[in-house]
């Protein structure tokens, strides 16, 4: 198997463990609110997180090299998380990725002002286009739009600015102070919030809190093992199968069927989508390629993001290309 194709397979099945998680999601959004989910997927992702920061032998300090854009890719990420949960909850697994693959578009704009990022007419006409896509789903005037469509929108803007944030202070930043703030902001907060909306919890339902956090552990593993493997161009795009996985999950488990305009919008951002990161891929490309860098994957700040530690990696093996 070559590379590129495996690297491919190994994104296809990161994505297929994510999509997994976004059902629990889902089935436990049935019966508690987003506040109490997110407080536990936290907790339990604390263990993780802990044994990473063992491993973590790159010595410093956990104060922000630049505490105001960590402040902001902290209070993205919050939005983020929560959003996503609670448009998940509400809406058809298979909408809410729809919007959510707006990011990138967004993330090619907002890298404009934030990392001084040039883009040119046909990124441009790119980014029109996939926003057109996302009219296209929602389409106001014919559907009423509720809650958790503009969850799901919040969910793609805050997903765009942390993961542009990221790129502007990556390289100053130690991974282990992208990775917790999110983290214990979460914790504190949703902790803070919990006594107003908590539910008692089954231990099935504990156990598939659990399960999500295991899930999304593996699938970051994968997403580093695939960006190892294969090149970004070609891994990248594997993020919208997502939306394969989420048709599968919605018919089977929640009588989900995706109308044609739906599917409709959803090809359309994918396609626009797609087309950005092969145009970041050239070399002729800016050397910021904000898109081809996002790592395919919203960031919820509920679980640990094993991108980050394997970002010099990452790098490493691109330089050695």
């Amino acid at each position: 198997m070559s590379p590129n194709a495996r690297g491919a397979l190994l994104a296809l099945l990161a994505f297929g463990s994510f999509s997994t998680h976004d059902v629990i999601v889902k089935s436990l959004g049935a019966s508690y609110n987003p506040v109490q989910i997110v407080f536990f997927s936290v907790l339990f992702g604390f263990p993780l997180v802990t044994l990473m920061l063992i491993r973590d032998a790159k010595p410093g300090h956990l104060r922000p090299v630049h505490p105001w854009w960590v402040l902001a890719r902290t209070v993205a990420t919050i939005a983020t998380g929560l959003s996503a949960f609670y448009a998940f909850s509400v809406l058809p697994l298979a909408q809410v990725y729809a919007i959510i693959f707006a990011a990138p578009l967004l993330i090619t704009i907002l890298a404009i002002p934030i990392l001084g990022e040039t883009v040119r007419l046909r990124r441009w006409i790119a980014v029109i286009v996939g926003l057109v896509g996302v009219i296209v789903v929602l389409r106001p005037g014919t559907t009423e739009l509720g809650l958790g469509h503009m969850a799901a929108l919040v969910a793609a803007a805050g997903s765009a600015l942390a993961s542009v944030i990221v790129r502007k202070i990556g390289q100053d930043e130690r991974s282990v102070v992208l990775l917790l703030y999110p983290m214990l902001a979460n914790f504190i907060l949703m902790g803070a919030a919990l006594p107003l909306v908590y539910e008692p919890m089954p231990i099935l339902h504990l156990g598939g809190l659990a399960v999500m956090s295991i899930l999304a552990f593996i699938a970051s593993a994968l997403v580093i093992m695939a960006y190892r493997s294969g090149e970004a161009v070609i891994v990248a795009p594997m993020q919208y199968s997502q939306i394969l996985w989420a048709t599968l999950y919605g018919t089977l488990f929640f009588g989900e069927f995706p109308d044609l305009w739906t599917a409709a919008g959803a090809g359309i951002i994918i396609a626009s989508g797609v087309y950005i990161v092969l145009r970041e891929g050239r070399q002729s490309a800016s050397s910021a390629t904000p898109v081809l860098q996002i790592r395919s994957r919203f960031e919820t700040g509920t679980v640990p993001r094993v991108q980050f530690f394997g970002r010099d990696l990452f790098k490493r093996s691109k330089n050695d290309d």
